[in-house]
């Protein structure tokens, strides 16, 4: 068995800084909101060892910052005892294969509780561990698909818009399936009870419409996409093209902020119409009318220091210069390049920003020493 591995912090860091400091993850490799959870987890100071396999994935995990990691092959036997060696150790597993893969790697809940009746054990997945569905293959965009939420996006009369993969794999995934492990991590470590968190992408983002959903059970939200208060469908709440081609968007829902909406774009006569939905068309006209007389940078002036809810929609490029997101260094600078600065922030276990992982340099039986997993390693 071959073993390798990198560790992007030698001095030990990882396990002395943040709010999760002295909790210990086995990642087992994959793509999209397993690498988002454990990246999210690695900044909150958990000590997170991702298992690689020993070939090189066909798509590289561009996530792979903070954590170290071994490389195990896991189709023999003696790999798979090693993966339970780690478990033992652990506080949580994640993996985001598909229903019944673990399993035939004897990797599976049964086998590693086991081994440690304590670990949480965290599922990812699409579709969800069961279900018609759960063996097939599927990506973002099909999740949000089959939830509803692919459908309210876009403009009344067009297709619907895919939003990246913000939505299904991180928004719906990554960020449920973390709030899930620690929530049990807390019972466990309560009660030493171990168990396993199925985390699905539908049910994540199916949860995370729950406001959508109310709003169609009680305040008239319509399944026709580009009419409601936050799908386009309010000019008051929408984006427009300044004159020099750029855009600028405003969100001005309550009364007293759309009241400073109209009067910075000098169209007061609008003032007492905001819910009248029978002259939304001629309100939009003539907020697009107004945006379009001038330039993304005079708007962002008019509406400096104002509470009308506006603000020019920005580049990746530009949103590193704002000067509000300078201020909060919501980008940090890591090895010659901008990367997103670890979140949410904590006033007495700061997080710290995930170093790049690098290449498998052999290290791997210098991590499995920390964990104090002993013993050659063939």
């Amino acid at each position: 068995m071959r073993v390798n591995g990198s560790d992007p912090d030698p001095e030990g860091r990882h396990s002395a800084h943040g709010p999760l400091a002295g909790v210990r993850i086995v990642e087992m490799a994959g793509l999209g909101p397993v690498p988002m959870a454990a990246l999210l987890l690695a900044e909150m100071g958990a000590d997170v060892v991702r298992v690689d396999r020993p070939q090189p994935p066909a798509f590289p995990d561009t996530l792979d910052r903070g954590r170290r990691s071994v490389r195990i092959d896991l189709k023999r036997q003696e790999g798979s005892e090693l993966v339970l060696r780690l478990a033992e150790r652990a506080d949580i597993l994640i993996e985001g294969f598909r229903p019944g893969v673990m399993e035939r790697l004897g990797l599976g809940p049964e086998r590693v509780h086991a081994r440690n009746a304590g670990l949480v054990y965290g599922r990812m997945t699409g579709w969800g561990q069961t279900g018609p569905r759960a063996a097939r293959a599927g990506h973002d965009i099909n999740y949000i698909a089959l939830t509803g939420a692919l459908s309210a996006i876009g403009r009344a009369g067009g297709p619907p818009q895919v939003p990246l993969n913000l939505l299904g794999d991180f928004g719906g995934g990554a960020l449920y399936l973390v709030a899930g492990v620690l929530a049990a991590l807390h019972h466990a470590r309560a009660t030493g009870e171990g168990q396993v968190v199925d985390a699905a992408i539908v049910d994540g983002v199916t949860h995370l419409a729950a406001m959508i959903w109310a709003e169609r059970r009680h305040r008239g939200w319509t399944d026709e996409r580009g009419t409601n208060l936050l799908d386009s469908g309010a000019p008051y709440y929408d984006v427009y093209r300044t004159s020099d081609g750029e855009w600028f968007a405003v969100g001005a829902i309550e009364p007293q902020f759309y009241a400073e909406l109209v009067r910075l774009l000098g169209l007061t006569e609008w003032a007492g119409r905001q819910d009248d939905r029978e002259h939304w068309p001629g309100m939009r006209e003539a907020f697009a009318r107004a945006f379009a007389a001038r330039t993304r940078a005079e708007w962002h002036e008019v509406f400096a220091g104002s509470d009308a809810c506006g603000a020019p929609v920005l580049t990746w490029a530009e949103a590193i210069e704002d000067p509000h997101m300078r201020a909060r260094g919501t980008h940090r600078r890591l090895d010659g390049g901008d990367v997103p600065a670890p979140a949410p922030r904590f006033s007495s276990t700061p997080s710290r920003i995930a170093r790049p992982g690098g290449p498998a340099d052999g290290s791997g039986q210098a991590v499995l020493d920390d964990w104090g997993i002993h013993g050659p390693s063939t």
